[in-house]
């Protein structure tokens, strides 16, 4: 899509329940899943060019809020590390209801990672046609469990336990940090590892039907271990509605391929039909410069933009991606530094988050791309589009920038206090709202 731009812990967890039958909601929702549609292209069509920034409000919530912020029949929908959801007034940040689903892992009963406690990381998707909010939560056990919620009120309608039924795969050694999808009647939830991969795991994609009823399925990448896919912007959804994900460093060093390193395509079945990989992709693995940190982007031509660690960009073509070394176009991106979290895209033009700041790319026509600015700010977070310019937050520092579209140039900024990682702020009009270490900060003056 095209975006023209003019600019309480100790209340009792939620018991595992069975479907029921939901009741649909017909409104619309401006901001239902990561990057505000399923190709997360991260545009705002109604939000105006920023003149300074102040804040609006800010609602302390019950954990860190690593989701990104959703809108859903008028209201922000923010996802905890303490396993709560909540329903919040865009108008005042007043609490309209909140969730409180089980109780988040300890660090004590994890082997490695860097979020504690563990609870929802993963941002929520609304699906429209069952009117339900699926969410992940990790809890104590550890266990990884999909909740389906009535926005109107937070009453939980169904939940089912996501944990892949291998004997070698470790449950304690996965995490659900990609944003969910929703598509063909289904939710897709992908799985990785903790901070530090420890464990036996292997990445994961697992579909479940949106009803509540009827068998899940899953794709497991076909490596002996890791090969998570881990990226913040989660799937892709194609417009025939197959996924596109990215895959992290797996344990082949040397052929054959195990599919890791990689970009896949699946069908809504999570059938392989497609895939990437660099020709170095063994001395990625070797490395850990695999390209799992970022998503994948899926353009309005059908190209298909993939960057990682490597401080490699590669244009591909989609359906077929062309297997090892078979892109269309690649060149150093990043200024050889890494990438991370989920690009934004506005026509051909995207925008790369990198370690170093947010970096322009131009795809042309004939199958290449090209460098263009690189903010000299410190924004660094997976971007949105809105009112002209590129928004970013500077996760080290907290402070929210505007940049311009066309130059990069800080247009306005904001410090709104300690983010997570990977933090990205949500265009909801003329306000961006941003998760933080303890809660929502509304901004206004866009």
């Amino acid at each position: 899509m095209s975006v023209a731009l003019t600019a309480c812990a100790g209340v009792a967890p939620i018991p595992r329940t069975t479907p029921s039958l939901p009741v649909p909601v017909s409104q619309a929702s401006s901001w239902p899943v990561y990057h505000h549609d399923p190709q997360r292209s991260g545009g705002s069509l109604d939000t105006p060019v920023p003149r300074h920034l102040g804040t609006s409000w800010r609602t302390s919530l019950d954990g860190a809020v690593f989701a990104e912020p959703l809108e859903v029949e008028g209201e922000i929908i923010a996802a905890t590390e303490n396993d709560s959801l909540y329903a919040i007034s865009p108008r005042n940040g007043r609490v309209v209801w909140r969730t409180h689903l089980g109780t988040p892992v300890a660090e004590s009963a994890l082997p490695c990672g860097d979020i504690f406690p563990l609870g929802i990381t993963g941002t929520p998707a609304y699906d429209p046609k069952t009117g339900s909010i699926f969410a992940v939560a990790e809890e104590t056990g550890p266990e990884h469990i999909l909740y389906a919620v009535d926005p109107r009120n937070g009453v939980v309608r169904w939940s089912r336990s996501l944990d892949i039924q291998i004997p070698s795969e470790a449950a304690a050694a996965v995490q659900q940090r990609p944003a969910l999808a929703i598509s063909e009647g289904y939710v897709y939830i992908g799985f990785g590892g903790l901070d530090g991969d420890c464990g036996q795991y292997r990445g994961a994609l697992v579909a479940v039907p949106t009803s509540g009823r009827g068998s899940s399925r899953q794709y497991l990448v076909p490596t002996s271990r890791e090969g998570a896919i881990w990226a913040t912007g989660g799937p892709v959804v194609t417009p025939g509605g197959d996924l596109l994900v990215s895959t992290g460093n797996g344990a082949a060093t040397a052929p054959p391929w195990d599919h890791t390193d990689s970009v896949l395509e699946l069908s809504p079945r999570l059938g392989l039909i497609g895939a990437f990989a660099p020709s170095r992709w063994a001395a990625d693995n070797a490395q850990d410069l695999d390209l799992g940190s970022v998503a994948p982007t899926l353009l309005p031509d059908g190209e298909v933009f993939i960057a990682g660690k490597s401080g490699l960009g590669y244009l591909l073509s989609s359906p077929d991606l062309g297997g090892i070394g078979g892109q269309l176009f690649a060149a150093p991106v990043c200024r050889g530094q890494m990438a991370f979290g989920a690009t934004s895209f506005d026509g051909d033009n995207l925008y790369l988050p990198c370690a170093n700041g947010v970096q322009e790319i131009s795809v042309a026509r004939l199958g290449s791309f090209a460098v263009g600015w690189q903010t000299t700010t410190g924004a660094d977070g997976p971007p949105v589009l809105g009112g002209s310019c590129v928004w970013s937050l500077d996760t080290s520092s907290g402070v929210l920038f505007a940049l311009s579209q066309q130059t990069g140039a800080a247009v306005a900024q904001l410090a709104v206090g300690p983010v997570p990682h990977f933090a990205s702020p949500t265009l909801i009009g003329s306000v961006a709202v941003v998760g933080t270490d303890s809660g929502l900060v509304a901004v206004s003056g866009a």
